[in-house]
């Protein structure tokens, strides 16, 4: 492509020798054409035909980054189901962060010492009263309310599960994730960001007695004693403009840096800005986002990366439409990295619901926390305790009518054994998977013809052709894979190391 490149280059300086009226000219500018359209052809095929390593990886079709052709067939989102809420109902107050840490299930969630406290009757004595709670459960559904004992008794909260309270600002987004980062010492397993940015010539006074606002770091070796692991600020409050919204950063495997969406206004509407960091104290330039739709406000990034498949990041915004008595909803957007937000689904994915309740001031926000929560199952929640649950990778699927369509993916480059499928049909529908070369040549032994047909619904099934299921001669190489469905969803797909197992994964059961 580079010689190509060079070559082109070569054309333009060779016409800029002769004169507009010379016959040489002439006929140069005419090969200078056909170059040129040889050039555009030659890149059009590069850009098309550039392999994509998949390696092991799970993808998603939350986006098209792996999808070449659609033929009758859509990129669908698809409805959560609202599940009875959780016991106790949590969390009272926004911006909750829901845990895994293997054994536990450990939610977070803003309180306040005095209960019906508002800013509106007197704005430092809100903030001075705001605190974090914590819950446990070992399922996510059910939970308890331990007796800490990090801070005395306080009537207000009488279970004793406060685990930050007396920082002023921190406590109103205080936001915690489990560092994942080999090598990370014990007693930092645990990081958090919290704070807020004062508004532009508001409450000076209490700006000079109290310091500047901003995201704080902290750590923990638990998730339940905390400390500053700076008094000063990590992240500046100019930037965010005013950080009143959660801010979330984690470890990314796939960047190799801690990462930090935060809310700030983009042209005047409450948006998403992104930076990133080595050490969690020394931040890079925010970059701004630029997912807002036209008269769109989003709050909550919710920005996290999906645990089966953490090189794509999940974002669960709050859409807030400031004029319609601020009802809000909840959006589903996707990312790869330091890519901007893909809004392949433009439309929402957890609407406010029937009732008044649902359509309150800034009533719907969705926690952190995307977790599995039964064999075939995922949940995340919402604001009041609300739970809803999916089928793993089921946010989106190319989905197809009974009349059939097709998916072709793009050159993919693997790494495995077998390739695993997560799908659904209908009784009468049915999956084809053809592997093809990187010219799209249907590769014999892997053809549509000797395909096993694939129908039902299973989380994990490995792809049958007539000689089996190894796919090893092929990793490394370049291939397509093409699908032929009639009355079928595909939530992913990923090529497994393992060999022989033919593992069958069905509504909560291992079948062989």
């Amino acid at each position: 492509m580079h010689n190509h490149y060079l070559l082109f280059l070569s054309i333009i300086k060779r016409t800029e020798r002769f004169s507009m009226n010379s016959t040489e000219s002439i006929q140069t500018k005419f090969v200078f054409i056909l170059y040129i359209l040889f050039f555009v052809s030659l890149s059009t095929s590069f850009a098309a035909d550039e392999v994509i390593d998949v390696g092991s990886h799970r993808e998603l079709f939350v986006d098209r980054f792996i999808v070449d052709k659609l033929e009758d067939a859509t990129l669908k989102l698809h409805a959560p189901q609202l599940m009875p809420p959780v016991t106790p109902a949590r969390p009272h107050g926004h911006y909750a962060t829901v845990l895994n840490a293997g054994d536990k299930f450990q939610f977070y969630y803003r309180g306040d010492t005095k209960p019906g406290n508002h800013w509106k009757k007197g704005w430092e004595q809100y903030h001075d009263g705001e605190v974090t709670l914590y819950a446990e459960s070992k399922d996510a559904i059910h939970w308890t309310l331990p007796k800490l004992g990090v801070y005395e008794d306080h009537p207000t909260f009488p279970s004793g599960n406060v685990v930050l309270m007396n920082e002023f600002l921190i406590t109103h987004n205080f936001t915690p994730f489990i560092d994942t980062q080999p090598g990370v010492p014990a007693e930092e397993k645990y990081k958090a960001l919290g704070g807020l940015a004062y508004q532009p010539n508001q409450h000076l006074e209490v700006k000079k007695r109290r310091g500047p606002g901003g995201l704080k770091a902290f750590v923990s070796p638990d998730g339940i004693h905390w400390k500053k692991l700076q008094e000063k600020p990590v992240i500046p409050e100019a930037w965010g403009k005013y950080f009143d919204s959660q801010n979330y950063a984690f470890w990314s495997e796939s960047e190799q840096a801690y990462v930090c969406y935060f809310r700030r206004f983009i042209k005047g509407y409450r948006g998403i800005a992104r930076t990133t960091s080595k050490d969690f104290i020394s931040w890079t330039p925010f970059v701004e986002m630029n997912a807002n739709l036209p008269n769109e406000h989003l709050y909550t990034a919710c920005t996290q990366p999906y645990f089966r498949a953490p090189h794509i990041y999940f974002a669960l915004p709050t859409r807030f439409m400031a004029k319609r008595g601020a009802a809000t909803d909840i959006l589903f957007m996707s990312t790869r990295g330091s890519a901007q937000f893909d809004r392949e689904f433009t439309q929402s994915f957890i609407r406010p619901g029937i009732g008044k309740s649902g359509w309150a001031n800034r009533a719907n926000y969705a926690a952190i926390g995307i977790h599995q929560t039964g064999p075939a199952e995922m949940s995340f929640f919402l604001t009041g305790g609300r739970r809803y649950a999916m089928r793993l990778d089921g946010i989106a699927s190319v989905n197809a009518p009974l009349e059939g369509g097709t998916l072709t993916t793009k050159p993919l480059k693997f790494v495995g054994n077998e390739l695993e499928i997560n799908y659904s049909t209908s009784a009468a529908g049915q999956i084809l998977v053809e592997l093809q070369d990187d010219n799209g040549k249907p590769i014999s032994g892997f053809t549509l013809d000797d395909c096993e047909p694939i129908y039902g619904d299973h989380i994990a099934r490995t792809v049958k052709w007539k000689n089996g299921i190894d796919v090893s001669s092929l990793k490394g190489k370049p291939i397509k894979i093409h699908f032929v469905m009639e009355d079928a969803d595909l939530y992913s797909l990923k090529f497994n190391p393992r060999a022989g197992s033919n593992q069958v994964v069905e509504a909560g059961k291992t079948l062989d």
